[in-house]
């Protein structure tokens, strides 16, 4: 698709998201949804897509139970308005340590056996919503620079930044621009220093961006594939500004009422996806250009997941 058109398309999207939420309105495609059909919510990363992917597959080989992904929800305040709806009765992946800054308003955890419990806590008593336990990685927001960047630099750390910070051309996740708690702006506070030129970008440009020499540094995730095909350098978070970011897939209570073998299908989750596992699965899609849903199939059928349990 040309740039321009593109870059209308996503306006297009972004214009229709804001004005879901603030009407308060339905995502478009449940009209014709049935009552009994579980609706699973995803943002529109690879991760997020390839988590759909393995829940629905996981449902509708485990149960009865019918199942629609509602894609490509824009923001986390985004899959979260649509989930306190009922627009949909899940989403995907939920981050503890985005939730507490962003929709619980809260800062000041000390510790990330903290912020993962209140969030839990919270999640459950104020919107009836069951954080599951971790998947087994989390999706930790990182700067990192080529490896020769790093060593004709001598970059090991965030702090080691400031040094030449000032001169430097710095690709990030454009949603991270303007996000409060643990946005830019709270990142100049906390390190005490910015950067010479930002470039607010979608998330999966930044690596290309890195890799061709047209940033210097870019702010990127930690279980993206194409970290170690690039041979990157992760900057450690020295002074613990980014929270914990453990990855759940979190449920609204009346839907685990209403569909009662839901919980024991998605426990099966618990604890399973490492952080070498997710980037895999990113990789196979963003660099393989593997299907969300054929790489979740390939990960299902490889840990045996459709073995052993099928009540239909």
């Amino acid at each position: 698709m040309p740039k321009l058109k593109w870059k209308n398309a996503t306006i297009v999207l972004y214009s229709l998201i804001l004005l879901l939420v603030l009407t308060g309105c339905s995502w478009p495609g449940l009209s014709g949804t049935g009552d009994n059909t579980i609706k699973i919510g995803s943002q529109n990363t690879t991760e997020q897509q390839i988590m759909a992917n393995i829940i629905q597959q996981m449902i509708e080989h485990d149960s009865k139970y019918q199942t629609t992904i509602i894609n490509n929800l824009g923001s986390g305040n985004v899959s979260f308005e649509a989930q306190k709806r009922g627009d949909t009765d899940l989403t995907a992946i939920r981050y503890t340590g985005t939730d507490y800054q962003t929709i619980l308003n809260l800062s000041g955890g000390t510790s990330s056996k903290e912020i993962n419990q209140e969030v839990k806590n919270d999640f459950r008593e104020k919107y009836q919503m069951t954080y599951f336990p971790t998947y087994g990685f989390a999706d930790t927001y990182q700067f990192m620079v080529t490896a020769k960047y790093a060593k004709d630099h001598n970059l090991n750390t965030v702090s080691d930044l400031k040094r030449v910070a000032g001169d430097m051309r710095v690709g990030i996740d454009q949603i991270w621009a303007n996000r409060r708690g643990d946005g830019y702006s709270a990142f100049k506070n906390t390190y005490g220093f910015g950067f010479g030129k930002v470039y607010p970008m979608q998330i999966g440009l930044v690596y290309d961006a890195l890799d061709s020499g047209k940033m210097d540094a870019v702010l990127g995730y930690s279980t993206d594939g194409r970290i170690a095909s690039y041979d990157l350098k992760l900057l450690k978070d020295d002074k613990n500004f980014f929270p914990p970011y453990e990855a759940s897939v979190v449920v609204n209570d009346q839907a685990l009422k209403k569909y009662p073998k839901l919980k024991t299908i998605l426990s099966r989750l618990n604890g399973q996806i490492s952080l070498k596992t997710m980037q895999k699965l990113n990789y196979q899609v963003d660099n393989d250009l593997l299907e969300p849903s054929v790489a979740a199939k390939q990960f299902l059928e490889k840990h045996h997941y459709f073995e052993g349990v099928n009540d239909k």
